[in-house]
């Protein structure tokens, strides 16, 4: 009795990463053996970057928000010290645009909470 081999879902699968690597440099993008290999290093720097972005995000927010703020004399960790006192409950995104957007009504937050 003949072997059966596998010839239909292994060129499926081969495909499927070939077509994962699509842009990818060399061999990288052409060679089964090495485009598994660079896509399955992509997939794990993706989904750690999807982590880190959010971390960088609010970084970013951070400084916006103390260079706002030390504009108005106060430090970053005042500034948030008194929003937690007077109970005003807005996210770091939502304070850093309108730091940079909208300076007079942030202007106005600082002197309601000071």
């Amino acid at each position: 009795m003949p072997r059966a081999n596998s010839t239909v879902p292994r060129k499926q699968k081969h495909k499927k990463i070939i077509k994962s690597a699509k842009g990818y440099f060399g061999t990288r993008k052409s060679n089964y053996r090495t485009a598994k290999d660079a896509v399955q290093k992509a997939l794990q720097y993706s989904y750690r970057d999807r982590r880190a972005k959010k971390r960088e995000f609010r970084r970013l927010w951070i400084m916006r928000i103390n260079a706002a703020v030390r504009m108005h004399g106060l430090s970053y960790s005042k500034f948030i010290a008194s929003l937690k006192d007077n109970k005003i409950e807005i996210n770091r995104k939502s304070l850093a645009h309108m730091a940079v957007h909208e300076p007079d009504a942030f202007s106005d937050l600082i002197k309601n909470i000071s």
